[in-house]
């Protein structure tokens, strides 16, 4: 199983990357902390401190259409906030 799916590149988690040296990921739901940290170690190379995880529900969408109303459902996902040791970095848009 592969725990980190993608991080999460947004202006909130950037400002808390250059601010709080914390990143986010989504990450495989059946992961658990132990191996959320060593597969962000071991990818980035760098020291964790601490992590957070948070589990979403999927939340159920409606539109109208001319074909009528279309219903479905996004999916449930778990994120992970990591704390990283002082002095350690993660740049996202270092091989773009």
């Amino acid at each position: 199983m592969e725990a980190l799916i993608k991080p999460i590149l947004t202006e909130k988690m950037t400002v808390q990357g250059e601010k709080l040296n914390r990143y986010g990921f989504i990450v495989d739901p059946r992961a658990n902390k132990l191996q959320i940290k060593s597969a962000v170690e071991q990818m980035y190379g760098v020291a964790v401190a601490e992590i957070n995880t948070m589990n979403y529900m999927g939340k159920a969408k409606s539109r109208y259409t001319k074909a009528g109303l279309i219903e479905g459902r996004n999916n449930n996902y778990k994120k992970a906030i990591v704390t990283l040791k002082a002095g350690d970095r993660i740049d996202f848009y270092s091989n773009i």
